[in-house]
């Protein structure tokens, strides 16, 4: 069986009769790739690094009780608990990449490529800059979230005649096209134009 990336992104974590839920917020990228690194993370599930593994599950949980289910190991065999979260925590870790976009169009491969902090860094900036959010809502937004609104939130500028294009720039996707600086504008003729409408 394919695995199917859920549309909304959170993996929960059943074991000895406890529940977590975890889920691939911006701060939980954020926190654990600056960490430790994609190579690492995925090192520590496949060699049972419990250390990583744990903190994974702190950084992650949605609610405080990460520290119940965490305590509930102590002086437990650790292999049942190692393999009951070991897939749920690889799905999770991959969440923290967004999820590629079926119905965005091949860029032209401008621009230089970014790190995981740069990119997680311009996803904030996005949430928060371009598209109105509070800080603490971009951070529990997961990455995929924001890179979707972001998407939605240029083309609707961009199909409204907001956000004027030429027609080379139209087969590539907008959010590698389209500078902050002609949303600045283009969101400052809409306001003018408003504006002209209420007198």
């Amino acid at each position: 069986m394919t695995y199917q990336r859920p549309t909304y992104e959170e993996v929960r974590i059943a074991h000895g009769g406890n529940i977590v839920t975890l889920r691939p917020s911006l701060r939980a990228a954020t926190i654990l790739v600056d960490r430790y690194g994609f190579p690492e993370l995925a090192r520590a599930l496949d060699e049972f690094n419990l250390t990583i593994i744990c903190e994974i599950i702190r950084v992650s949980a949605t609610r405080a009780d990460a520290a119940a289910f965490l305590s509930d190991l102590a002086g437990k065999p650790l292999l049942p608990f190692l393999l009951a979260v070991r897939q749920p925590l690889a799905e999770l870790v991959s969440m923290f990449m967004p999820a590629p976009d079926s119905k965005a169009k091949p860029s032209a491969g401008k621009g230089k490529p970014m790190t995981w902090p740069q990119v997680y860094a311009a996803l904030y900036d996005h949430a928060t800059g371009w598209l109105g959010w509070t800080p603490e809502t971009a951070w529990n937004a997961t990455p995929t979230e924001i890179d979707r609104a972001h998407a939605a939130h240029i083309g609707r500028l961009v199909t409204t005649g907001i956000l004027l294009r030429n027609e080379e720039q139209s087969d590539h996707d907008p959010r590698e096209e389209v500078s902050e600086e002609e949303v600045r504008s283009g969101i400052a003729r809409l306001r003018a134009n408003a504006k002209r409408g209420k007198q």
